[in-house]
């Protein structure tokens, strides 16, 4: 095991992410996300949080699960491939055999979906940056998919506890062959969405027409013969760069939906667990999207901070195609 100090040392410098072992390597300088903007222009993946949001994200690690979400995940991913520091902040010992860990009965499931009934049209008009109206739902999407360890364990939560997720694919990486079997069935049943974040990552306002209709073509093309599915009409610009053209091109290829987000775990570079979980008590509130990654292993060490939110907030995580009517 490679100490959090030592991958702490690295913290900061451009492109430097943990890898599945723990150790450093650097991330594509073609794939470092830059920080997305909301509505109002302020760079959501600089926000250092509210006064008090500190405290707040204290107090959540001092109430840390030690029961059945913990075991169930290690149990599945491997503790071993999840701790960067030798005394892992939430992980606990396998819980007693009459203790159920997933499911509807487990202590860590999360409200269901709501009905196909409640389902809103899209609002249209341009990016998708909230869910409309006045409820209860939280939208998490979750992108890239840089490391295959992290991707396997963002689905083993989703099996744990009844989180819904959409991932936004990009299916350059292996991490979206090697977790297929494991990610398949939640796929099928529809509690994992997945959605198009082009091929290869690159910022599309700079490439010719051509390239940017092949990007997002050969990632639909993916998610088809994968995982048998079709992602229209919702994809993710990389880095939040788009414009009149590149939308013209994707509506033109039926991706009408250009999904950006109105919180962020500002996870898309290597940062604490406390830092995601301060994100996490700032931007899980009611009809928002919120944005994480699949690059970096720290996310993975505070998934019951992150049901505790929820669960203590009363919220209900969809994925998009929970919130919204399907287009044809």
């Amino acid at each position: 095991m490679v100490r959090f100090a030592a991958v702490a040392a690295e913290f900061g410098k451009p492109g430097f992410r943990s890898d599945a072992r723990g150790t450093g390597s650097r991330v594509p300088a073609s794939h470092r996300k830059r920080p997305g903007r909301n509505r109002g222009g302020v760079a959501i993946s600089s926000y250092a949080g509210a006064p008090g949001a500190g405290r707040a994200a204290s107090e959540l690690n001092r109430r840390r699960f030690l029961g059945a979400l913990a075991a169930a995940t290690v149990a599945g991913v491997g503790g071993a491939r999840l701790v960067v520091d030798p005394q892992p902040q939430t992980f606990a010992e396998t819980p007693p055999a009459n203790v159920a860990t997933s499911g509807p009965t487990a202590p860590s499931a999360l409200l269901p979906p709501p009905p196909l009934s409640a389902r809103i049209p899209l609002p249209g008009g341009g990016a998708l940056t909230k869910i409309p109206g006045q409820g209860d739902l939280l939208a998490l999407t979750v992108d890239d998919g840089v490391n295959s360890d992290v991707v396997r364990a963002y689905t083993q939560f989703a099996k744990d506890t009844g989180v819904r997720l959409t991932f936004f694919v990009n299916g350059i990486y292996k991490s979206w062959t090697e977790n297929l079997e494991m990610l398949r069935p939640l796929v099928d049943s529809g509690q994992i969405q997945l959605g198009n974040h082009t091929w290869s990552h690159p910022d599309l306002t700079t490439l010719p027409t051509d390239q940017v209709a092949q990007q997002i073509t050969r990632n639909d093309e993916f998610l088809k013969k994968t995982y048998g599915i079709g992602a229209k009409p919702y994809w993710r610009p990389p880095y939040a760069k788009r414009n009149a053209t590149v939308d013209a091109v994707a509506a033109d290829l039926g991706y009408t939906v250009p999904t950006l987000w109105s919180g962020s775990l500002s996870d898309s570079t290597l940062i604490t667990e406390d830092y995601i979980v301060k994100m996490a008590d700032q931007y899980f509130t009611p009809q928002s999207i919120v944005i994480g990654h699949l690059n970096h292993l720290p996310v993975t060490h505070v998934y019951p901070q992150l049901v505790e939110i929820i669960r203590d907030r009363n919220l209900r995580t969809v994925t998009l195609n929970d919130a919204f009517l399907k287009t044809p």
